[in-house]
């Protein structure tokens, strides 16, 4: 198996040349990177290490043109996931990585297995690893990138690059992605695709690239095909070349992996085939050299630096493009093209030919390039040209934690997350200008409106609002680049990628932003993967998700959010809150909003409802320290909503059951069973606490005693709308006897109190419980 750079070895005048000898060595240190991790390492456990040579080598060519001829330093790029020594070996080159780290992939605080902003020790733009993730979150880095630049030309500041696997194109949230409205106009986009037409067990059967080329033309791309190298298109004008090209055309994707791994007399056999042009095609073959034609069949465009010049050179920056690169999986290596070479490694001595092969030393597997070579001065060059500051941090804008207002009458949780969003304009418009809102198609049912209509839609530039003269118009869609609302289409994933990148701009771009998405809580789940994986990246905002569980009483079962509470409870980065009342959501979205944005910040996730309660069960005290005492209890995560001498059982409910709990407790008061009420407004940051009391975290346990204080200790029911399991660990506080109601069925439409019975979540079924504790 040979190179380019060995059958065809470039001038030193040749401008590429050096390019070559970067490439070489890029090819051998990702491959080295992997070896050394599952070869030379020690591995007590046995266990596989894993990594991908042959994804990697793949990206080879590419990644290598890109960085060191194209990419600017207000640029990124999102690399697939199993190229990520291919990036660590550039950076390394680059002066950006240590040497030290190369022999660390997948190793405790090395290398991760996979591109990381938050945990690799080199820069990444990107974080990657779930398959299609790394290439939408280009589109949503770009609209989060134009949305912090309000100066009205746009915000076009750098091309936002995304380097896909074409197995990645399977994936239904890349397509949900490419259709929305906005991403034709990004025309900073532009998607590589590795079209090496394989997956992770096969040569895939039927890559359908004109099918590809026509999905991403209607959707507005610009679309570079980058199918043959200058050696093949240069055969092709040869006579027998339309042959060569047809019978290459036409053959069956395993048909031409096959061919990359015949020696040059099997080669000449099969290459031919037996259709109406064989003779033409053999009589080319019979004119080139073995050399030479066992590097032209596998001379594709994703290989040929000059072709991929010419291809980065042409991208249209008024409209997302798209480069179908063709490429060979494991290219320059013993395993290229064979069907299974996915996660095959390399053997010793098939390591040591390469390292021969592009002129290493396998024993200094490490080696740089001498700073006066070709190659070093390129590296030096490239890394002068891409040099980035550091953004100047920005401190977030001071929020208030109590506004003032005592909410009153009758409202929901869903409403008072507008009612909040326009008092902080009035209150704290510095903080408010930080706020953007994101929803997808469900801005007015999630009571949006008003704040809509006080700050404007987002968009690039402005549009015309048709209906602003219409006076039967209540929901005003103002749109232009100051708007601070930013809508999408009906795809919950669309929604927390934007959230995750907007969440991430005061790392990326020093502007600390104060993100909010709102969906239905029923959906939560449909987006929980790619939120998981933001907040991993680092974005920090609030994710919303209202209406939410059983209380959608007329819904029915297909519209239930039963496990959301605990995923919110178990989810790393995130405080999840249910506030029961107005205040709640006032003071539990106030203290979310203050920590994000900064380097010790974190993500919240806030559970509201539409259903009415009356707002004076809520009890606020009036006097000022009493109230901040409450205040400082809803944010932690429980406070006691009713304290009866000598209660004999506590109902500890979350959100929409509280109403229920403390009907409960009247009645049993009736009874001659006093009971207490406690409200929980975060199960998470209960768990935490309860944990730090038996040594296993680092948070505050104050909590516990002001909501549970051991000389109340007693029996205990817990009930939400939710799956119960959330609530069960309040038991071990103190070791008492539980009963936990909530929600373990996919029920129907009905009226609430049907529901609730149905789920045993009424009031009755709290006092039946209530009631096998104590008697």
């Amino acid at each position: 198996m040979s190179t380019a750079s060995e059958t065809r070895r470039r001038s030193a005048t040749d401008p590429l040349a050096a390019l070559s000898e970067v490439e070489d060595r890029v090819l051998w240190l990702s491959s080295a990177i992997v070896d050394h991790a599952n070869r030379v390492r020690p591995n007590p456990s046995g266990l596989k290490v894993g990594g991908h040579q042959a994804s990697s080598a793949s990206m080879v060519s590419i990644m290598t043109a890109l960085w060191f001829r194209h990419l600017r330093p207000e640029d990124r790029v999102s690399v697939k996931p199993h190229a990520s020594p291919v990036l660590h070996s550039i950076n390394y080159l680059l002066g950006e990585l240590d040497a030290s780290y190369l022999p660390t992939l997948r190793a405790w605080g090395g290398l991760q297995s996979y591109p990381s902003r938050s945990k690799d020790p080199d820069p990444v733009d990107y974080s990657t690893g779930s398959v299609g993730i790394g290439a939408t979150a280009t589109i949503w880095g770009a609209l989060a990138r134009r949305y912090t630049d309000k100066s009205g030309d746009g915000g076009f500041r750098g091309r936002q690059y995304a380097l896909v696997g074409d197995a990645e194109l399977d994936e239904g949230a890349v397509w949900e992605a490419l259709i929305d409205p906005q991403v034709p106009e990004l025309g900073e986009l532009v998607w590589i695709v590795d079209l090496n037409r394989q997956s992770l067990d096969r040569v895939v059967p039927n890559i359908a690239a004109d099918r590809l080329r026509s999905m991403f033309a209607a959707a507005g791309w610009q679309v570079l095909t980058l199918k043959y190298g200058t050696l093949l298109e240069e055969l092709f004008t040869r006579p027998g070349g339309d042959a060569l090209r047809s019978r290459i055309d036409t053959m069956s994707n395993p048909e031409y992996q096959r061919l990359l791994r015949c020696p040059a007399d099997e080669l000449r056999e099969r290459l031919p085939g037996t259709g109406a042009g064989a003779d033409q095609v053999s009589g080319l073959l019979a004119q080139l050299d073995d050399a030479l034609l066992t590097e032209a069949i596998r001379n594709l465009g994703g290989h040929d630096m000059a072709a991929l010049d010419m291809a980065l050179s042409s991208i249209d920056d008024t409209r997302p493009t798209v480069i179908l690169a063709y490429t060979v999986k494991g290219y320059g290596l013993p395993s290229q093209g064979h069907p299974q070479n996915h996660s095959s490694l390399l053997t010793e001595q098939q390591m040591r030919e390469l390292a021969d092969r592009v002129g290493t030393d396998p024993d200094q597997p490490w080696t740089g390039f001498a700073p006066d070579s070709a190659a070093g001065r390129l590296c030096a060059q490239t890394a002068t040209r891409l040099h980035r500051d550091d953004p100047a941090p920005v401190a977030p804008p001071a929020l208030p934690m109590d506004i003032g207002r005592t909410p009153a009458g009758t409202a929901t949780t869903q409403a008072a997350l507008g009612r909040v969003l326009l008092d902080l304009t009035r209150s704290a418009p510095e903080a408010a200008a930080r706020v953007v809102t994101v929803s997808p198609d469900v801005s007015s049912s999630t009571n949006l409106g008003g704040w809509v209509n006080k700050v404007g839609v987002w968009s690039a530039g402005e549009r015309t609002d048709w209906f602003a003269d219409d006076p039967e118009t209540i929901l005003h869609w103002r749109e232009k680049p100051t708007g601070q609302h930013i809508e999408l289409g009906i795809a919950e994933t669309n929604l927390v990628g934007l959230l995750g990148e907007l969440g991430a701009t005061w790392s990326r771009w020093g502007e600390p932003l104060l993100p909010i998405g709102v969906m239905y809580d029923p959906f939560v789940q449909r987006a929980l993967e790619p939120w998981s994986f933001g907040l991993y990246a680092g974005g920090q905002s609030i994710l919303v998700g209202t209406p939410s569980g059983v209380t959608l009483a007329p819904e029915g079962g297909a519209h239930q959010s039963i496990t959301t509470p605990s995923l919110g409870l178990e989810q790393p980065g995130c405080v999840t809150y249910e506030p029961a009342f107005a205040i709640d959501t006032e003071w539990t979205l106030l203290a979310s909003l203050a920590r994000l944005g900064r380097s010790d910040g974190t993500s919240a996730y806030l559970r509201l409802s539409t259903r009415p309660v009356d707002q004076t069960l809520a009890a606020v005290p009036t006097d000022p320290a009493a109230r901040e005492r409450r205040r400082q209890q809803v944010v932690a995560g429980a406070y006691p909503l009713l304290r009866r001498e000598g209660a004999q059982v506590t109902i500890a409910a979350m959100g929409a059951m509280v109403t229920e709990a403390l009907a409960a407790a009247d009645r049993l008061h009736q009874m001659g069973i006093p009971a207490d009420v406690v409200c929980v407004t975060s199960p998470g940051l209960l768990f935490r606490a309860l944990n730090a009391r038996l040594g296993q975290d680092d948070a505050p346990d104050w909590i516990l005693d002001q909501a549970f204080p051991v000389d109340r200790a007693a029996p205990l029911v817990t009930v939400l709308d939710g799956h119960p399991h959330t609530l069960a660990f309040l038991s071990t506080i103190h070791q008492v006897p539980l009963r936990t109601l909530g929600v373990t069925r996919f029920g129907q439409s009905g009226s609430l109190e049907e529901v609730y019975r149905y789920h045993r979540i009424d009031t009755d079924s709290i006092i039946r419980a209530a009631l096998d504790l104590t008697e």
